[in-house]
């Protein structure tokens, strides 16, 4: 791989890139392989100093040939790290190298030979504690935290019943106490004593959320597009979904189903069409991944679907598993939970693995709306999707001679639009209503750029072909729009 001098010495220190002297310690070196290895990979310029100097390397050979030997000396397990030499010309004019070191990302965690685990975090490597160590080995799949046995739990703990269900629908042909102490670890026996499995208490216990109390899915509605606290506080539903996996998987979608509304309008051929905010699959798909694959052992917080008048967002417990990372969510699968993972595709809420992220991005770019959006935060996963525009054909309503201007995907109310696309009056108003029932017609006439008696006017005119309706008084009511099924 060509490298440019100039780029070398003048990007900035990241997550994925570093400069270091050649005079560096060993040990200081295989903390930063170790913390890359740990994280996504990355390159290690040697030879450069922090301010960008070039020193080179060939004045400092011996310690060099040390540096060669830190994978294999100073990590454990050894990083696998590519070396390679460029040419330049250091800081005295003399011709000199520079030393590369490309590190690989790595499936495994890996740890200094002091036995001090580090992980990359932006241009720093950062120390981690047991904790955050146990967690890492769990993204990694070193081991699975679903495996581990649960302290002071016993079989009595156990709903058999719900195992039995189970296994009729897998057509297990033997008892539920047999089918838990002969498959996937989920009843083990260590010194005479049986030990039940954390995903035996996930997917059958009597109740779960004694064992992991933040184990469950909280369902949060905002009347806007921010979160708002204290007295402005904007929340209208707020809901907490507990239980099995299997219960709490099923309760949290059909409540969230309620809460994705639907519009419908008069589409061609005077045909009335009905559309969702969101496709059902993509909020699916993301709600279940989050409880699929969130990392149990973060006892802090819950899945949390947060539903805006113009998004939706599932944030997930945990950094991304095994290799995958936002770069190749479309084509990589790893499951954190293997077992919980296998149960939802036993019960048809997990379909095909590892095609689910790469269909939301299809469907969501087949009813012409924005990709998805991952992030990934300190151990938190957050997924958005955006919401749809309704593209109203209004027929038989009068309309404006002038053509209005609009962004066509913003919801925001309180700003104008700086992307200029021709659209009729009454159209645009009943998309915003849709958008944001509690807007006024200020913030109507703001938004499309005219005047509010033009709105006004408009208004009127919907409301006596029944297209909408005044809920409420003028401050503190509503708009609606008025469908077949609300006109019935």
């Amino acid at each position: 791989m060509a490298y440019d001098i100039q780029t070398l010495i003048s990007v900035s220190e990241g997550q994925t890139f570093d400069r270091k002297s050649a005079r560096i310690d060993p040990k200081g070196l295989a903390v930063v392989l170790v913390a890359m290895a740990n994280a996504d990979g990355g390159r290690v310029a040697i030879g450069i100093e922090d301010d960008g100097t070039i020193t080179g390397i060939d004045r400092y050979i011996v310690n060099v040939n040390d540096m060669l030997r830190v994978p294999m000396d100073y990590c454990v397990p050894r990083v696998n790290v590519h070396p390679e030499y460029i040419n330049c010309t250091n800081n005295n004019g003399d011709a000199d190298h520079i030393l590369i070191l490309n590190v690989e990302q790595s499936n495994r965690l890996h740890a200094t030979s002091a036995d001090e685990a580090y992980i990359r975090v932006g241009d720093k490597s950062h120390k981690l504690g047991f904790e955050e160590r146990m967690q890492l080995m769990f993204a990694k799949g070193v081991c699975y935290f679903e495996d581990e046995p649960v302290a002071k739990a016993g079989i009595e703990d156990l709903d058999l019943k719900c195992v039995e269900e189970y296994c009729a629908r897998i057509g297990y042909g033997r008892d539920a106490l047999t089918y838990l102490r002969s498959n996937k670890n989920f009843i083990t026996e260590k010194d005479g004593r049986e030990y039940v499995s954390g995903a035996a208490i996930l997917l059958f216990g009597i109740a779960p959320q004694r064992w992991f109390p933040r184990a469950r899915v909280r369902v949060v509605c905002y009347d806007g597009t921010q979160e708002l606290t204290g007295a402005q506080m904007n929340v209208v539903k707020d809901e907490m979904f507990e239980g099995r996996i299997i219960d709490m998987t099923r309760a949290a979608l059909a409540f969230v189903k309620t809460q994705i509304r639907e519009h419908t309008f008069l589409g061609e051929g005077a045909v009335f069409r009905t559309v969702p905010d969101y496709p059902e699959f993509c909020w699916t798909e993301l709600i279940v991944n989050a409880i699929a694959h969130r990392d149990y052992s973060i006892f802090g917080t819950d899945i949390q679907v947060k539903i805006f008048s113009d998004r939706l967002t599932v944030e997930s417990p945990g950094i991304l598993p095994g290799m995958v990372r936002i770069g190749n969510l479309r084509t990589t699968h790893f499951s954190r939970n293997p077992k919980i993972a296998q149960m939802l595709h036993e019960y048809e809420y997990v379909r095909e693995f590892g095609e689910g992220i790469d269909r939301i991005y299809r469907e969501m770019a087949e009813v012409g709306q924005p990709a998805p959006e991952f992030k990934q935060y300190d151990f938190m996963l957050r997924a958005t999707i955006k919401k749809a525009v309704v593209q109203d054909v209004l027929q038989g309503i009068p309309q404006d001679d002038a053509q209005e201007t609009t962004q066509k995907t913003s919801q925001k109310t309180s700003q104008k639009t700086s992307q200029k696309t021709p659209q009729k009056t009454p159209q645009k108003i009943l998309e915003l209503i849709e958008g944001n029932p509690q807007i006024t017609t200020q913030e109507m006439a703001d938004f499309i750029g005219i005047d509010i008696r033009n709105i006004h006017r408009n208004i009127k005119k919907l409301q006596e072909q029944g297209v909408i309706r005044r809920v409420g008084p003028d401050k503190g009511g509503h708009w609606e729009v008025i469908t077949p099924e609300k006109k019935g």
